[in-house]
């Protein structure tokens, strides 16, 4: 079956999509529609049926709105004022407006700061809300930037700040608190969990505040946890099918590349790390594995390729500023750098370019991937790339 795009990085979290399709240039040919959106902000789109939703910060107004676009035409459905606040500081890369929506296909749920406060909400698809709730306090310098993500009955989110941190869990249907993780060290970080069936158990795992820590989604109990290695993320990590380690980059001060095996229990600082480099380091976008190749890009526009398994360098090329996130589908890597430069790369031992693009709009947000359209929120605009490939009908 043909897949939505859910939550930020997609249905499983690690930005792969499985539909097929999708073009590999960009220009007016392969362009469906592209409008302007109000506001501004860094969160990446995400799809549902023949829906497209998306959250913004307008300065003028102090709101921040939820956005409905039909997935046709591009046209915005409807703009709904989630909260209404003065408008937090943050890091010069950051937005007002950074964490990406999630949804079941019933509810679309959001989080955003006000001051202090964490605010999580509900709407429902005709942009009714139907719950909101504060479940804890937020300070960072950076600004907030915490994408709630979905887990059986849960919305989880991420709460990791100058302060005491935390994870929780909530209700979809009514926002309740179902569970809390306090988490330790009490340092910013920016990291969206992922969750996997991994050596026999379900696994929800993130770097942050000074730790990389496994939990158990279904109630928050800590299954393992490893010591450092520096202070702060934000790159979530990703998970080698072929191998079966999970792949770490972070972050700041220091720079490290963990590849770690999810098989352990209390503290495995000294016992699970597979391999580890200082090379080719992302702090902010979100690398990808694929076909056993692990690919990333650093900040500063470095991009690499290693061997999943063994952490060998396959290449390297310079592609740029980069904060977009990696996505992949058919076997190939989207890089999207901050000039709006698109390259898509065929993974492997020697470098494979197989199309660059220019968007002529600077871009941060990550894309999202579904029944062969690309998703690409630039500046001042979102734009959909391609022709929908139609799900298969139903027996």
């Amino acid at each position: 079956m043909a897949e939505n795009w859910p939550q930020w990085r997609g249905l499983r979290l690690d930005g792969t999509s499985l539909d097929r399709g999708f073009s590999e240039v960009v220009d007016k040919a392969t362009t469906a529609w592209r409008v302007e959106l109000p506001g501004s902000g860094h969160a990446s789109p995400i799809v549902w049926g023949d829906r497209v939703f998306t959250v913004a910060a307008v300065a003028e107004t102090e709101q921040r709105v939820l956005l409905c676009l039909d997935r046709s035409s591009g046209k915005i459905l409807w703009q709904e004022p989630v909260l209404k606040s003065a408008l937090e500081g943050k890091h010069r890369l950051n937005s007002h407006a950074s964490s990406t929506p999630a949804t079941d296909g019933k509810l679309i749920f959001t989080a955003f700061l006000d001051q202090a406060e964490v605010v999580v909400s509900a709407h429902d698809f005709n942009g009714k809300k139907v719950w909101q709730v504060r479940p804890g306090s937020f300070a960072s310098k950076h600004g907030f930037c915490s994408s709630p993500i979905l887990f059986e009955d849960k919305v989880i989110v991420n709460c990791d700040h100058d302060g005491p941190g935390y994870i929780v869990a909530l209700a979809r249907a009514d926002g309740r608190e179902l569970w809390r993780i306090h988490r330790p060290n009490q340092t910013r970080s920016y990291c969206v969990p992922i969750i996997r069936e991994m050596a026999g158990r379900t696994q929800m795992v993130l770097s942050g505040t000074k730790c990389v820590t496994s939990y158990d989604p279904r109630d928050g109990k800590l299954l393992w946890i490893i010591d450092g290695p520096t202070e702060q993320f934000v790159a979530s990590l990703v998970c080698d099918d072929k191998s079966g380690l999970l792949l770490m980059s972070g972050g700041f001060p220091e720079h490290h590349i963990l590849a770690i095996k999810p098989d352990g229990q209390g503290n495995v600082t000294d016992t699970h790390i597979q391999w580890r480099t200082n090379k080719g380091v992302a702090y902010v976008p979100s690398p990808i594995c694929e076909s056993g190749w692990f690919l990333i890009v650093s900040d500063s526009g470095i991009a690499h390729c290693f061997d999943s398994a063994t952490g060998e360098i396959a290449w390297e090329e310079r592609v740029k500023e980069h904060h977009a996130s990696l996505v992949s589908a058919e076997g190939k890597v989207w890089f999207m750098n901050d000039f709006g430069t698109l390259r898509v790369i065929k993974p492997g031992a020697t470098l494979n370019l197989v199309a660059e693009s220019e968007l002529e709009e600077k871009i941060f947000a990550s894309p999202a991937l579904s029944e062969g359209q690309i998703f690409i929120r630039g500046e001042k605009t979102l734009s959909c790339i391609g022709k929908r490939q139609a799900p298969p009908a139903a027996p």
